[in-house]
């Protein structure tokens, strides 16, 4: 899901900078006016589109710093169009490109860096404009700014949600699976390259159908989010809860060992009368994720059957 959610962000980028590339040569080869900036023009199309290709050709494996440096470099392209625009129709036709920098921008940004980047668009471009010489274009170029930090906080305020519902179990409010394993992934490899050590935990309810079956789903439902509600309150900042099935959780306790990991388990205990049994692994060199789940759920079993024999 990670993967293909940063292709798509790849993509959409790669087709702004394409598409940006085939209007600026377009708009070389057939000048609107004897002072259009031609030179430019060609040098920012030849940008556009390697520029596009080399996204497109990276993909996924594009970093999301690399997504930062092209967004803000289309910002600073597009005020330096609206400075050497020899026309004011050439500045209001800037409009569509600034509102759809600002869209995209909100689309894979979180919204305060999303609303920095429209300001930081609208001002520039509008800067640039004003420093050309075409005027008259005020009163189209207003609207176009509006516009653009609008749809910018629509648009951020939209993704914001869908990320968090994409990311979050409906019932409890915690990471779901694919989220918590991709973050995990992420403290993981940092764990094995710093050295600092790193616990997962699987906690698994302890007799839960009979909840369902007795007071019925409902009931069962409320529990979940009871428990769910007492951990968060007990664990870390940097903790990530997450949900990995109907009544099993796991835990990523970054820069924690077995010894904090425990300690902080026992805090988690004295949350709810419910019981539950944990399975728990540390960081050993060269581990995966899927590595040290199977040894915390092989702990887990050890655990139970231990339990079920006392």
């Amino acid at each position: 899901m990670e993967q293909q959610r940063r292709t798509v962000t790849a993509t959409l980028l790669a087709v702004i900078y394409l598409v940006g590339g085939a209007l600026a040569l377009l708009s070389a080869a057939r000048p609107m006016d004897p002072d259009t900036p031609v030179p430019l023009l060609v040098a920012l199309s030849a940008i556009g589109l390697v520029g596009g290709t080399v996204i497109a050709y990276l993909g996924a494996a594009l970093p999301p710093w690399g997504v930062q440096v092209a967004i803000v470099f289309l910002g600073v392209v597009l005020a330096l169009l609206a400075w050497r625009s020899a026309t004011a129709v050439g500045i209001v036709a800037l409009g569509p490109a600034v509102i759809a920098a600002a869209l995209y921008a909100a689309h894979v940004l979180p919204l305060p860096g999303a609303r920095a980047y429209a300001a930081f668009l609208v001002t520039a471009t509008s800067i640039g404009a004003a420093a050309s010489g075409p005027t008259g274009f005020l009163v189209a170029w207003v609207p176009i700014v509006v516009t653009a930090l609008a749809l910018t906080e629509i648009q951020g305020r939209v993704s914001a949600k869908l990320r968090a519902a994409a990311d979050t179990d409906p019932l409890t409010g915690v990471a779901n699976r694919r989220s918590w394993e991709a973050e995990t992934s992420r403290h993981l490899a940092r764990a094995l390259r710093t050295g600092e050590p790193l616990a997962i935990a699987i906690l698994d309810l302890d007799d839960f159908k009979k909840v369902n079956d007795r007071d019925g789903h409902g009931a069962g439902d409320a529990l979940l989010r009871d428990l769910t509600r007492g951990w968060a309150r007990r664990l870390r900042q940097a903790d990530l809860l997450g949900r990995y099935g109907g009544d099993e959780f796991v835990l990523c306790l970054p820069a924690t060992d077995e010894h904090g990991a425990w300690e902080l388990l026992a805090r988690l205990e004295t949350t709810h009368e419910f019981s539950w049994t944990v399975g728990l692994a540390t960081a050993q060199a060269g581990d995966t994720l899927s590595a040290m789940l199977r040894r915390a759920d092989d702990h887990l079993y050890l655990r139970k059957a231990a339990r079920r024999g006392t």
